[in-house]
């Protein structure tokens, strides 16, 4: 009889490793993948701080035909150096000095030891779940692993993809940007690679986060093992939707009044999680009866090909606490629309997170949560409505919020934009701009004339709203600190002084030290600088894609940036160097203007190779788009006559004011309607 116990023991205990998907040498072969998968991202790390790396194409040799005999040896000290060495030196000396300031090199260690912190927590994870007797070997070949030349990643650059994206396309982006590390594990069946990677997704929710360097190991992994991305992100959503259901089956009343009376709770458990799962609130939850835990979450996740038992062996401690699901979800109250929200709308006017999907003031419910979270993050508005539309082209594989910010100030600079695109003096001074390019007009200040006597309706408003950009940023960057998205992955997307506010949060992001909350960002239109000193900051603390979209044909934002510290460069007008993990990406032929980038969202995100956009949405605002471009061509035939740029100013304020009132009334009209 106790034979038969012993033996039941050990069978329950294998049905919470992987034993029950993998063989021993099979799990020695995915420690090992791991291992060399983390030591590839340490290294992409390590890469930012290297001044030796350089994004530039190395001078090309010259090739000289002389009289010399090759086999004899050259005093390489009489060597002359051709001006583009000579150009290459100087960079790297640049680079040499930048790197070696002691703010870098602290930033450079913090970060190193982040990551280091990260990955032993996940081999240690991953020791307790891989079948015992394979330990010993285990730890000899990572040891032997981590004795090997690092592997160097490949140089960084960016996918396109067509319009008609596919899933082979999307996985050949996939390849590109991740490319897969040699592994045994490809030779399995899909359908087991498949239950493997999603034993590793809950395998790294029993960290209880989801940080950003978790999602990107998915990433290398879902190409190792020549997965497809969709399948990856379509289990998240089950796992997500799985997690919630189960933490409703976590609070039963006979739970807490036993644990009550027992006096064992601790204060963690007197939190009432009413954002978890919709109305359900969380009361009591760690260590519930395992078989009624194991039963809740597989019943759930049984779709992912895992035993019940073995999912809850997997997940750890989250299969046992919805207080742990709750902080996972950033449950505490709803925090990404609640009072917390509240607080830092007294320091940035306005400023709230608008889920695109359900209101601002009901809680998100349990079929929109995701694991990962998109923050997008408008420029300037027109109407209010502009705060959501450029983001409805963001698909539904991550729970999508709008960043609301500052309205009088984009209204003010919306209205101001669209009257100096649309004024007479715009349309002479712009074919004079096109004559010499914009970076001949930036470094000598050769505006037009006529251009620079309408320029303080403008002028002012831009000013005003890039100081507001600058604190959003620092309140987004104090939001994610504090966890707002609760313990989940986040990627900014922004354009024009969007960007600038991804921009400042990154940048404090950077200075506070927090590494893993952003998974990645992109900056479309900046008004911000393309030196090499804050974007090697701002790489620091994004674990995925930080990639800077810029259009050479931008010439409002050239005219606007024009009084700022232009010596530093434009990110949204040019590429930004000497940065290897920052991918650049020119849309010059899609975007002829700044105040198009807000329907181009959708076609720039698609080209970069953005994992989660919604077609047909791209479409409407390609649609749009088009009729705009109409209208403007039948004004711009009109229009003809001379106009006295003094009294067209005065229009223009008239113009604005009577905009901005318009947008203001509406916002109060609102706010009167929901008190």
């Amino acid at each position: 009889m106790d034979h038969r116990k012993e033996k039941d023991d050990s069978s329950k205990s294998h049905e919470e490793d992987l034993s029950t998907i993998l063989t021993t040498e099979e799990q020695v072969e995915l420690t090992l993948l791991i291992a060399n998968i983390t030591e590839l991202m340490r290294k992409q790390i390590l890469d930012n701080f290297d001044a030796s790396i350089s994004s530039r194409k190395p001078p090309q040799q010259a090739l000289h035909i002389t009289d010399e005999n090759p086999n004899i040896k050259k005093d390489e000290s009489k060597k002359e150096e051709t001006e583009e060495e000579g150009e290459a030196r100087k960079l790297r000396e640049a680079r040499e000095k930048e790197l070696s300031a002691p703010n870098m090199q602290e930033l450079k260690k913090e970060a190193t030891e982040f990551f280091d912190k990260w990955r032993e927590s996940v081999i240690l994870r991953l020791g307790e779940v891989v079948n015992k007797p394979s330990k010993q070997v285990m730890g000899e070949k990572v040891e032997e692993a981590s004795k090997k030349p690092p592997v160097s990643a490949p140089p960084m650059e960016t996918k396109n993809i067509d319009a008609n994206t596919n899933i082979e396309e999307a996985d050949a982006a996939l390849i590109e940007l991740y490319p897969p590390t040699s592994t045994a594990l490809y030779s399995l069946s899909k359908d087991k690679r498949i239950t493997l990677l999603n034993a590793l997704i809950l395998l790294l929710l029993s960290l209880e986060h989801y940080i950003a360097h978790s999602r990107i190991l998915l990433l290398h992994i879902s190409s190792s093992l020549h997965l497809p991305l969709h399948i990856l992100a379509e289990h998240e959503v089950k796992v997500a939707q799985g997690l919630l259901q189960a933490a409703k089956h976590m609070s039963g009343k006979e739970e807490t009044q036993k644990r009550s009376d027992e006096n064992k709770f601790s204060r963690g458990w007197k939190v009432g999680l009413a954002g978890v799962a919709g109305a359900a609130v969380i009361g009591v939850t760690g260590g519930l009866a395992a078989p009624l835990v194991a039963g809740a979450i597989g019943t759930i996740i049984g779709g992912l090909g895992l035993g019940a038992t073995t999912a809850a062996g997997l997940l750890g401690a989250l299969a046992e606490s919805g207080v742990i699901v709750g902080s996972l979800f950033g449950a505490y109250g709803g925090r990404m629309t609640g009072k917390m929200m509240d607080q830092y709308a007294k320091e940035v006017e306005d400023f709230a997170f608008l889920p695109l999907k359900g209101s601002k003031h009901h809680e998100p419910k349990p079929e929109d949560r995701r694991l990962r979270v998109t923050i997008g993050i408008s420029g300037w508005i027109t109407q209010k409505e502009d705060i959501i539309i450029p983001w409805r082209a963001l698909g539904h594989q991550s729970e999508v919020f709008a960043l609301r910010w500052e309205l009088d100030a984009l209204s003010k600079l919306g209205a101001s934009m669209e009257s100096v695109v649309k004024s007479a003096a715009w349309t002479v001074a712009k074919k004079e701009i096109i004559s010499r390019t914009i970076f001949a007009s930036l470094m000598t200040a050769l505006w037009p004339i006529g251009l620079l006597k309408i320029s303080k309706i403008v002028d002012n408003p831009f000013s005003v709203a890039k100081n507001r950009a600058d604190k959003a940023g620092l309140v987004l960057a104090d939001a994610l600190i504090n966890k707002a998205q609760g313990e989940r992955p986040v990627t900014l997307i922004g354009y024009s002084l969007g960007a600038r506010v991804i921009y400042s949060c990154l940048m404090s992001l950077a200075e506070r030290r927090a590494f893993g909350l952003v998974e990645s960002a992109v900056m479309i239109g900046s008004p911000a600088p393309s030196d090499a000193a804050p974007w090697r900051a701002m790489r620091s603390v994004v674990s995925g894609r930080l990639i800077n979209v810029y259009s050479e044909n931008d010439y409002i934002l050239a005219f606007l940036y024009r009084t700022s510290s232009i010596q530093y460069g434009v990110a949204g007008l040019q590429e930004v160097e000497d940065i290897k993990g920052v991918e650049n990406v020119n849309v010059s032929d899609m975007v002829s203007g700044h105040l198009r980038l807000q329907y181009l969202v959708g076609s720039i995100l698609e080209k970069i190779g953005f994992e989660d956009i919604d077609i047909a949405e791209v479409q409407r605002e390609e649609e749009t788009l088009a009729l705009l471009e109409e209208e403007e061509k039948k004004e711009e035939e009109k229009e003809g006559k001379e106009i006295n740029p003094d009294e067209e100013a005065k229009k223009m304020e008239k113009e604005v004011k009577q905009k901005t009132d318009q947008t203001m009334m509406q916002k109060a009209a609102e706010k009167l309607h929901l008190g």
